[in-house]
């Protein structure tokens, strides 16, 4: 009988680094409702990802997966680019 993985994080995010071999850093945005003022704040967190082919570039508009760690901080791997250079 074959083993079912766990549920996986996905985020969707912009490539803001691609200067390393097989490896981007992908900037995910998320707004965050302040418990006390009720209003909504822009966080943003900085991931670095696996990119096996080297495909992405900065701008890129990415769906990272989460995954076992790659290297001392890669814990995501690219699944697919959505959008080529959104940032002209």
């Amino acid at each position: 009988m074959a083993q079912e993985r766990g549920n996986r994080k996905i985020q969707v995010g912009i490539v803001i680094s691609d200067k390393m071999d097989k490896t981007v850093v992908v900037n995910v945005d998320q707004l965050v409702k302040h418990p006390i003022y009720k209003k909504y704040i822009k966080r943003r967190t900085k991931y670095k990802a696996h990119d096996e082919l080297n495909n992405c570039g900065i701008g890129d508009k990415v769906l990272i997966v989460e995954c076992r760690p790659l290297s001392r901080d890669k814990r995501w791997r690219v699944r697919e680019i959505l959008e080529k250079n959104v940032i002209v």
